[in-house]
C-alpha cells in the first residue's frame, strides 16, 4: 500500500476569516463521518487542520549559516494548505476515489500525492 497526502487547499478569507458557521458546522460533521470512515476501512494513517496562514513562521537555514527566521507563509499566494490527510490506498485510482470523498466532505479542492519509495 502506498501512502497518499490528501491537501486541502482554499483561500484564507474563505477558510479562516469569515466562514459561514452553518457551512462550517456541516462541513466538520462531513470530515469526520469521513474521517470515521477511513479509519474504519484501515485507509486512515494521519490526519489534521492548520490554523490560519498568518501564524505561520518560516525558517530558511539552507545557506549553511545562521537560519533566517521570518513571520508568515514561506509563500505569499491566493490559496494555502488549510489541512491535510494521510491515508494509505493501493493505488492511484483507488486514492482519487478517497479524495473525491474528502473533497466533498471538506467543501473544497483538494490535491493528491504519494509519499516517496522508501
Amino acid at each position: 500500500m502506498t501512502q497518499y497526502l490528501i491537501s486541502v487547499w482554499g483561500t484564507e478569507e474563505e477558510s479562516y476569516e469569515s466562514p459561514d458557521p452553518q457551512v462550517m458546522e456541516k462541513a466538520y460533521a462531513q470530515v469526520e463521518a469521513f474521517n470515521k470512515r477511513m479509519q474504519e476501512s484501515g485507509a486512515w494513517v494521519f490526519a489534521g487542520g492548520l490554523e490560519a496562514p498568518s501564524t505561520a513562521t518560516t525558517v530558511d537555514a539552507s545557506n549553511g549559516a545562521d537560519a533566517v527566521v521570518t513571520d508568515g507563509p514561506f509563500l505569499e499566494t491566493k490559496e494555502q494548505l488549510g489541512g491535510f490527510w494521510v491515508l494509505e490506498a493501493p493505488d492511484l485510482d483507488a486514492a482519487l476515489a478517497l479524495a473525491r470523498e474528502a473533497s466533498a466532505a471538506c467543501m473544497g479542492k483538494v490535491e493528491v500525492r504519494p509519499f516517496q519509495a522508501e
